[in-house]
């Protein structure tokens, strides 16, 4: 299940995404346009900046933008950089321990399989398509 803060980290890069890629844009706007609290935002920009998906710029005329054009982001990519797990089993999150059991369990084929799914899935969304 994806967590309320991925998807907000999807709905903060959908809105910078329509606006102007030369501007900086300031967290009051984006959070206002969102109906999502300052506060709350600031958590997930900091995560998205730190992943450097976003620039910040301090100070007046500051604010934030995306570092690359919408299209070369996927959704997959933005959810990952919010902390999101997308993995359905612990066993395929990466850097997990190895599952003593892998090389006799009856579902891990079923849940691998799964896992490329979704992988595919998110991973084949650009936030481009998204606007």
């Amino acid at each position: 299940m994806i967590s309320t803060k991925g998807r907000y980290a999807l709905r903060l890069m959908i809105d910078l995404a329509a606006q102007d890629p030369d501007t900086y844009v300031p967290l009051k706007d984006i959070s206002g346009r969102q109906g999502i609290s300052e506060k709350y935002m600031e958590n997930i920009i900091r995560e998205l900046v730190r992943q450097k998906l976003i620039k910040g710029l301090r100070g007046k005329g500051g604010g934030y933008k995306l570092r690359k054009p919408a299209s070369e982001y996927s959704v997959g990519e933005i959810l990952t950089a919010a902390g999101e797990q997308l993995a359905p089993v612990a066993c395929l999150l990466p850097g997990a321990e190895a599952c003593e059991r892998a090389s006799s369990c009856p579902t891990i084929a079923m849940w691998r399989k799964f896992d490329q799914m979704t992988h595919d899935f998110f991973y084949g969304i650009t936030l481009a398509d998204l606007c």
